[in-house]
């Protein structure tokens, strides 16, 4: 079954690819369908409320299943931000090391203890009749002092699990504990009963 996925980020299209083809399910971007989405603008004020965004949004433009994930960083010590602005935190979408570099400055003096964060990760799969389902999966763990890793991307190099940083973790080690990957294990869960 072919799924499009709400996403221009390879690197995220992959991720869920490798965790969803034991199902059977084929996820592809607009892009590799040579089709044009809609960048859905994300009004929601949390993970679930952008996740059925994009989703609804990817679904009615296409015809196809759609599948789209917002997730976020959220920092204990700093009232869970960046949160929904987890992307644009630094103003411009996308920018991961001005995100990453207000992040560190936000957090100047702040104890090790005292980082602890989570990444968070809502999927929604929305149906051509209407259907949808939501999940949510999460990964806890601290903010490092400075960035460590070449893999990944986003808040990876400065998210810490253990004593490495999720940058230093290889896909399938990333994949076993994160949080997209817990999300989509747990679509995996429920998704059967929709098909």
């Amino acid at each position: 079954m072919k799924f499009i996925i709400a996403t221009h980020n390879k690197k995220k299209c992959a991720e869920m690819q490798r965790i969803l083809s034991p199902l059977g399910i084929e996820v592809a971007t607009a892009d590799m369908l040579g089709i044009t989405l809609t960048d859905a603008e994300e009004t929601g004020t949390t993970f679930e409320e952008n996740a059925y965004i994009k989703a609804y949004s990817g679904c009615m433009e296409s015809g196809l299943p759609c599948i789209a994930d917002d997730s976020g960083l959220e920092v204990d010590c700093l009232g869970g931000e960046p949160g929904v602005y987890s992307a644009r935190y630094a103003g411009e979408h996308g920018n991961d090391k001005a995100n990453n570099d207000k992040l560190l400055k936000k957090l100047d003096g702040v104890e090790y203890e005292k980082r602890t964060a989570r990444f968070v990760c809502c999927v929604c799969v929305h149906f051509p009749d209407g259907r949808y389902l939501v999940v949510r999966g999460k990964c806890e763990g601290k903010i490092g002092f400075e960035e460590k890793g070449e893999g990944g991307f986003g808040y990876d190099p400065l998210f810490m699990v253990g004593d490495r940083s999720f940058a230093e973790f290889s896909s399938e080690e990333k994949d076993a504990v994160s949080h997209r990957g817990n999300a989509i294990r747990e679509l995996a869960k429920v998704l059967p009963d929709y098909l």
